[in-house]
């Protein structure tokens, strides 16, 4: 295991688990577009949990979604994948943070440390990807409102929560990707945890036992 490869990983999926948390109450994953509007008198701007409005002299009016089931499938499908990412994110987190080689958290083998890191980069591989299809359809379905001609609601544009969304998604996963590539196989030599240390006292006192002691006299010296 690479112990600097390691360290950019947690690094990488945590800053990735960070910004899923910053993303997903962020007001602004889509806002009204100004385009075709002749006269713009204020603008809305929607997330997850709440939709709302400012008008031209900066008063803001909030509410809350006031039903889940009434709510469109891509929302309430957006809002569960976002909630498991964090999940797998924070499952992530420990698991790498036991199994990083630098960590004295687990002991000293390295075997088994390089195992839970494995599974702390495949939880931070889930976690970008669940962010990733949660904004991505989210953007998917502002992108096919605003195209379609015969829309005849409100049509948004993209909000920097969802380019939130991405930047932590491409962490994730590029922290995940660098976890499970740096615990590949292992030599024997890295795999022993502790030094080397003789089986039992007995064979080595019966390797000093068995020493030859050369002889330098006659037989007429004994006499």
């Amino acid at each position: 295991m690479n112990a600097i490869v390691e360290a950019l990983a947690f690094f990488l999926g945590f800053l990735g688990w960070l910004m899923v948390g910053i993303a997903l109450p962020n007001r602004y994953w889509r806002v009204s577009s100004v385009d075709g509007n002749v006269i713009t008198t204020s603008t809305i701007y929607e997330n997850l949990w709440m939709s709302c409005a400012t008008d031209s002299t900066g008063v803001h009016n909030c509410r809350d979604f006031p039903s889940l089931l009434a709510l469109d499938g891509f929302i309430q499908a957006a809002r569960a994948l976002m909630i498991v990412a964090i999940v797998f994110g924070t499952f992530g987190l420990v698991a790498t943070l036991v199994g990083i080689k630098c960590s004295k958290i687990g002991g000293e083998n390295y075997v088994l440390k390089g195992r839970v890191a494995a599974i702390g980069g495949a939880f931070f591989l889930l976690q970008g990807l669940s962010t990733m299809i949660a904004v991505s359809w989210y953007a998917a379905n502002i992108t096919q409102q605003f195209f379609d001609q015969y829309y005849p609601g409100t049509k948004y544009e993209i909000g920097e929560g969802l380019y939130i969304g991405w930047s932590s998604a491409v962490l994730a996963i590029c922290g995940g990707s660098c976890l499970l590539c740096s615990c590949k196989v292992q030599s024997p030599n890295e795999k022993t945890p502790y030094p080397y240390q003789p089986s039992s006292r007995g064979h080595v006192l019966s390797t000093a036992g068995t020493s030859v002691v050369p002889s330098h006299y006659g037989r007429n010296a004994y006499v």
